[in-house]
């Protein structure tokens, strides 16, 4: 059997997020589980051969590189479109929430979060006529959608009017090298990036989204009540876009409070494993998430999290027993819960037991079998269709 994959967001250099992170860890798992199976990964430039996970993967480059709309447009309608026509696979999977229109081969197409609709304002012009434009027919279009969460698939049930029943989830999960950390090596974290310092973590790409002015906010208020003056504040991740208005929030601290924030921009695996580690809580309060990734690396790691009470995130932390939730609307709630973490290390092993625990529903293994799963029913649906 051959089934092509839209591989567009596994980029060169390995730096992987979101995206391309779900699309690495299920396609190497299905790749592995389906040895049978060849797989055409469809690239739109030149690839890293790390990204061929088996002999039963065959890549093709196929021309413009997209990342505009328009070039998205010309990529997926035109170069994709065209190959399907000449090779004809059993079905195309794209698990990074794009798909092909004008085709008839049997999709499946994952969907991760349809924050367009709720956050428009986090979306460039362009951008966000292209989803709003796309996004419905994509879901309407594909012989079987895949949701990364619970709250995902009921969000795309009620925006697109499809039956929930007939969208499956496959979730994201952690990888395994996010693990508890001897103290040992905690220690030598610590030392290296907050001057030995307990911190406060945050995990993602500095864009609107994640609600870095109101973390910054926050952390503003915990240190005005003096207490656990050490505590510093560590922000992990690349500057995305429309940064902006996160540095005037941190200009906007007081001297004594921005010289306990650190942005480290984005680390190594590694590093970021020993991060998660010795942190005393990680702190992941986005306005909207599909999954939200960083919640069940930290869990794994043994790290308690606080992490917002809105879209899919209490489902993925275990609710009010996995993770300390708040309002990410509200700076004072958020730094409420900075100091129920920083002052009660009772609740700090309450959490990082249940996180250890609510991790176990999560595994890249069991995600790729739902993907396979969607991949035999879309070829079943459009066998009877055809019938």
């Amino acid at each position: 059997m051959n089934i092509a994959v839209t591989t567009r967001f596994l980029l060169p250099g390995g730096h992987l997020e979101g995206l391309g992170r779900y699309t690495y860890e299920t396609l190497r798992e299905l790749v592995r589980q389906h040895p049978d199976c060849t797989f055409h990964f469809l690239f739109d430039r030149a690839f890293d051969k790390r990204y061929l996970f088996g002999p039963n993967v065959v890549p093709h480059v196929l021309y413009p590189p997209a990342r505009h709309p328009l070039l998205m447009l010309a990529w997926y309608e035109g170069a994709v479109a065209w190959w399907l026509r000449r090779h004809r696979p059993a079905a195309l999977l794209s698990p990074e929430g794009f798909t092909v229109l004008g085709t008839r081969t049997p999709r499946v197409t994952v969907l991760h979060d349809l924050a367009y609709l709720h956050r428009p304002q986090d979306v460039a012009g362009l951008m966000q006529r292209y989803y709003t434009h796309f996004m419905p027919r994509f879901a309407r279009a594909a012989e079987q959608v895949v949701a990364v969460s619970e709250a995902t698939r009921d969000d795309i049930a009620q925006q697109f009017g499809l039956p929930a029943e007939s969208i499956k989830v496959a979730y994201n999960a952690p990888a395994a090298h996010f693990q508890p950390q001897p103290a040992a090596r905690q220690a030598a974290v610590r030392q290296q990036f907050s001057q030995g310092r307990p911190y406060f973590l945050f995990v993602g790409a500095l864009q609107p989204r994640k609600n870095l002015g109101n973390l910054l906010r926050a952390f503003g208020l915990f240190k005005e009540k003096g207490e656990n003056t050490d505590t510093q504040l560590l922000i992990v991740g690349r500057e995305a876009w429309r940064a902006g208005p996160i540095f005037e929030a941190y200009q906007a601290l007081p001297p004594a409070v921005q010289a306990a924030v650190h942005f480290t921009g984005r680390v190594s695996e590694g590093d970021l494993a020993g991060l998660y580690g010795a942190a005393l809580a990680t702190v992941y309060v986005p306005f909207f998430e599909g999954f939200g990734l960083p919640v069940v690396e930290a869990q794994a790691s043994g790290c308690p999290v606080l992490t917002s009470n809105l879209s899919s995130l209490p489902e993925v932390a275990g609710g009010a027993a996995g993770a300390l939730l708040c309002d990410p609307n509200a700076p004072a709630d958020i730094a409420e819960g900075l100091a129920q973490l920083s002052q009660d290390a009772a609740l700090r092993a309450r959490l990082q037991a249940a996180g250890l625990e609510n991790v176990r529903r999560f595994a890249w293994a069991r995600s790729a079998e739902v993907l396979w799963q969607a991949v035999q029913a879309a070829i079943a649906w459009r066998a009877s269709a055809r019938a």
